[in-house]
């Protein structure tokens, strides 16, 4: 069994709800978004994380804006709808549910 394979896995199936917790907090761009998965070792690339952003948004969870940059072309800025911040509740709510019966399953 390849172990790092297995990681990958999950940390694949956790990558949207991840993003959505990022942009619960405040409105980021995209380079910001990856920085932060990085730093926390969910290890993401542009070319993953953009059609992720897409679906979020086409499902109603996000939303844009543009913004002036001083080092370029303007910035695409995300934000979550209120939808999306509803839906980012209900995601904890089953994270804690998951990690609650992974636990009870570990211990015995």
């Amino acid at each position: 069994m390849d172990l790092e394979n297995t990681k990958a896995q999950m940390r694949k199936g956790i990558l949207e709800y991840c993003i959505l917790s990022v942009l619960s907090r405040n409105s980021c761009y995209a380079s910001d978004i990856i920085r932060e998965l990085k730093e926390a070792k969910v290890i993401v690339v542009e070319g993953t994380l953009y059609p992720l952003l897409t679906r979020q948004k086409n499902a109603g969870l996000l939303s844009y804006r543009w913004e002036e940059s001083q080092q370029g072309p303007p910035r695409k800025y995300y934000e979550l709808t209120p939808e999306g911040r509803e839906y980012l509740t209900d995601l904890d709510r089953s994270w804690e549910e998951l990690v609650e019966s992974v636990n009870l399953i570990r211990k015995g």
